[in-house]
């Protein structure tokens, strides 16, 4: 069983920057597929973000142009750089990784954005 391990959440004024950090419990194998989704209160669990082990991206059309996923394969870590932040961002972001058809979730991460 992988397990995942987010930080970097917090509390920023509009138009800040945050860093979100994620760690698998081992890196046995390369995960195929890891990512962050997001869910506020209230509102169904959506798709932030995705990288492939070669380095293929998707964003969601919300991010695009202010969200930046990276990952380290060797490590299975997977960070995601949000900038120009709204309030709209606010949210409990989840890691995500598959591999194999299966698939993996962090405890999640609070992010608030707000004046």
């Amino acid at each position: 069983q992988v397990q995942l391990v987010e930080s970097g959440g917090g509390l920023v004024q509009p138009g800040g920057s945050l860093r979100l950090s994620c760690a698998a419990s081992r890196n046995i194998v390369t995960l195929y597929y890891m990512g962050w989704y997001r869910q506020a209160p209230g509102k169904q669990r959506e798709l932030v973000a995705t990288i492939t082990s070669g380095g293929r991206t998707n964003y969601a059309d919300s991010v695009k142009g202010r969200f930046t996923i990276s990952r380290d394969n060797t490590k299975n870590t997977v960070d995601l750089q949000m900038n120009s932040l709204k309030p709209e961002d606010t949210a409990v972001y989840f890691c995500h990784a598959n591999h194999l058809a299966v698939a993996y979730w962090g405890q999640g991460t609070q992010v608030t954005v707000s004046s």
